[in-house]
């Protein structure tokens, strides 16, 4: 299975890097994985913020193919328990999804041309993350569900 993951903003902080770096290789067991950048507007008028989403999104929806199976990570998308996302991830790969595409946004969130593109809207909490937490959170629940659906053991 190939995952894809859209992330608007590139990760800073070296111990962010590290904890990618290590799922990544970790993941490589299970699936081909591959992490694109896109790069967040600068913010210099926060009148503009609408149209700075729209310009991420455009650059967002340029990087998905069109049979792509896509999940954004939206706030008001639905929560799912490890065990449920593993099944979603099962379920896709049984159903011939040959690629996930897991979108996550800037700053401003999820232009709504991107948000219409997604087949399935996820949400981790009703809080919010930095970008770094996020890619990190989406990065330990794939490999977790990797582990549950090949029924090997991982931290409760």
């Amino acid at each position: 299975m190939n995952i894809k993951i859209i992330a608007v903003g590139k990760l800073k902080e070296k111990y962010s890097k590290d904890a990618i770096d290590e799922f990544k290789k970790r993941l490589g067991a299970y699936c081909s994985l591959s992490l694109t950048e896109i790069p967040a507007q600068e913010i210099k008028d926060e009148n503009m913020a609408q149209k700075y989403m729209e310009l991420e999104g455009q650059k967002i929806l340029a990087a998905i193919k069109p049979d792509s199976y896509v999940i954004t990570l939206e706030i008001l998308g639905k929560m799912l328990s490890s065990e449920d996302f593993a099944q979603k991830i099962k379920d896709l790969s049984c159903e011939g999804h040959n690629e996930i595409v897991f979108v996550i946004g800037g700053a401003n969130g999820l232009s709504k041309e991107v948000s219409a593109r997604a087949n399935f809207k996820l949400s981790f909490s009703k809080m919010t993350f930095t970008h770094q937490l996020i890619k990190i959170f989406l990065y330990e629940q794939i490999y977790r569900a990797f582990k549950i659906i090949n029924n090997e053991n991982y931290h409760r």
